[in-house]
Formats: C-alpha cells, sequence, structure tokens
C-alpha cells in the first residue's frame, strides 16, 4: 500500500509565485503520509499569451520551477510527478515543449515525457485553442520504474487516444498519468468517461492531478479549467474527485489490485490481428 498526494491547484503564468505554492502543498501532502505527490500539466505557468510565455520560460537546465521542485522532493522524501512544465526547446526548435518530469525521492530525474497529442480544436464559437502554434509534440511514449509500480506518463488530450494507453500497459504501466489542464467545455461530459475508460480498457489505476478555476492575468485570454482531479481503480471504480477547490488530496493504492482487475478480464491477452475496414 502507498499513499499518493495530487496536488489541485490554480497556476498563475508567474512561476515563481507557482513554484512557491506547490513546495507548501507538497509540505502538507508530506505531513499527511504521502510518498508520491503529482501536480497538474502547465504547473509552471498557465498564459494565454505567448509574447509573456517566452519572457518567463526558460530551458529544462535553467528552469527555476524544474529546479525547486527537484530540491523540495530531496529535502522531503518525496518522488513528485511534476505533471508537465513549459520548457524551451533546444534549437531549432522555436515552440516550447510541454513535459512531464518525473523525480525521485533524491530529487533526481528519473524519466521525462513530452506530450504527444496537441489539443487543435474548437470547442464553442468562442473557445479555440491550437496547441501546436506554440508547443511541439513529442514522439516518444514512456514507461518508467517508482517503488509504487510501473508508470505509464501522458498528459491531457492525450487521453482521448486509447491506442497510447495500451501501449503503456503492454510495456509493463500500472499506473498511468493524466496530469491536466481540462477545458469547462468538454470537462463535464468527457473528462471522467475518459479517465474510467483508459483503466477499465488497461486494467491499470489512472491518477489524473488537474488544474481548477480561473486563469486570469491581464495578458492574453482568460482561461477556465474543470478541476475534478481523480484516481480510478483498474477495474474503473472511482477512488477520488477532488471537486473545483485547490487543495491537496492523498489516496491509498494497492498496486496488487492491477493484477487482480486483469485476471479477471485479461483483455490486455486478447488482441486480434485484422483487415479492412478499407481493403
Amino acid at each position: 500500500m502507498s499513499k499518493v498526494a495530487l496536488l489541485q491547484i490554480t497556476s498563475s503564468d508567474d512561476p515563481v509565485a507557482n513554484l512557491t505554492m506547490v513546495r507548501d502543498m507538497m509540505a502538507v501532502a508530506k505531513a499527511q503520509g504521502a510518498e508520491w505527490v503529482l501536480t497538474p500539466e502547465v504547473t509552471n505557468c498557465l498564459s494565454g499569451s505567448r509574447t509573456h510565455q517566452n519572457e518567463v520560460l526558460k530551458p529544462q537546465a535553467d528552469c527555476p520551477v524544474l529546479a525547486g521542485l527537484r530540491d523540495a522532493a530531496n529535502e522531503m522524501g518525496l518522488w513528485v510527478l511534476a505533471g508537465s512544465l513549459a520548457v524551451k526547446s533546444d534549437p531549432p526548435e522555436t515552440r516550447f515543449a510541454n513535459r512531464s518530469f518525473l523525480i525521485n525521492d533524491k530529487g533526481q530525474i528519473a524519466a521525462h515525457y513530452d506530450k504527444m497529442h496537441m489539443f487543435d480544436v474548437q470547442v464553442s464559437e468562442t473557445e479555440t485553442y491550437r496547441e501546436s502554434s506554440g508547443y511541439a509534440p513529442g514522439d516518444r511514449a514512456v514507461v518508467a520504474d517508482t517503488p509504487f509500480g510501473k508508470v505509464g506518463m501522458s498528459i491531457c488530450y492525450d487521453l482521448r487516444f486509447a491506442y497510447l494507453y495500451r501501449a503503456l500497459a503492454k510495456a509493463g504501466a500500472d499506473i498511468l498519468t493524466v496530469p491536466s489542464a481540462f477545458s469547462t467545455a468538454t470537462g463535464p461530459s468527457h473528462w471522467e468517461p475518459l479517465l474510467r475508460a483508459r483503466a477499465i480498457e488497461t486494467g491499470c489505476f489512472v491518477i489524473a492531478p488537474a488544474q481548477t478555476g480561473t486563469h486570469s492575468s491581464g495578458r492574453g485570454p482568460t482561461r477556465k479549467t474543470y478541476g475534478h482531479s481523480m484516481v480510478v481503480s483498474p477495474w474503473g471504480d472511482v477512488l477520488l474527485d477532488a471537486g473545483t477547490d485547490t487543495g491537496v488530496f492523498v489516496v491509498d493504492l494497492d498496486v496488487s489490485d492491477v493484477q487482480k482487475a486483469r485476471s479477471k478480464i485479461p483483455a490486455l491477452t486478447h488482441d486480434r490481428t485484422f483487415s479492412g475496414p478499407d481493403e
């Protein structure tokens, strides 16, 4: 049995302020017995202004939020999933990377993953996103070893692409992480059903720390995120729904539940090759 803590936050566009907030919440999680702390997508900076992002974001090697989280993980003896941090990419790529970092309890980067699927959508007449205009997509799936089980990493919009999660599970993942800044336009209808589907399809725990509330700074458009950080069991049961308030939410995980679910419905072993439908 292990204790994991999901931090549900409302990130601003000020990385230094966001780091201070997250460090304080990590200390609360530690006091509640957590061994692993997970933060949402774009923990370091949620901004609708590319100009402002260019001013405050740094390459990975110089990112103060990453450095601060690594120091905090080491000081507190916690594993940390920095759900994602926006960082500047290496030249010649001019777009940012939306990168998830798994940090061990010594402050070392155990794994990282770049978001593969870009949120290029028009969810309403007034709400349009073109993530690929500012972020370069990744091209590598990642499964990492932790004391809590093997972790398959993903970010937000990846959630809609079931083949990624099946590949992660087949590569040994027991736990799937889905740090997110989910839109309020899609969240009420899609968030919980998609998370539960990914858990049921793979027999994995799904852990999804989320941004919540209104993100407004006067620079760029106001952004609203859905909240409802969730933990779903390998059987598809919702173990946590954090609602819309910010806070620290601690859940017990028993990784043996993964094998119990898969022994009942071994769907990962039932793949079939097939032809069509366009042949």
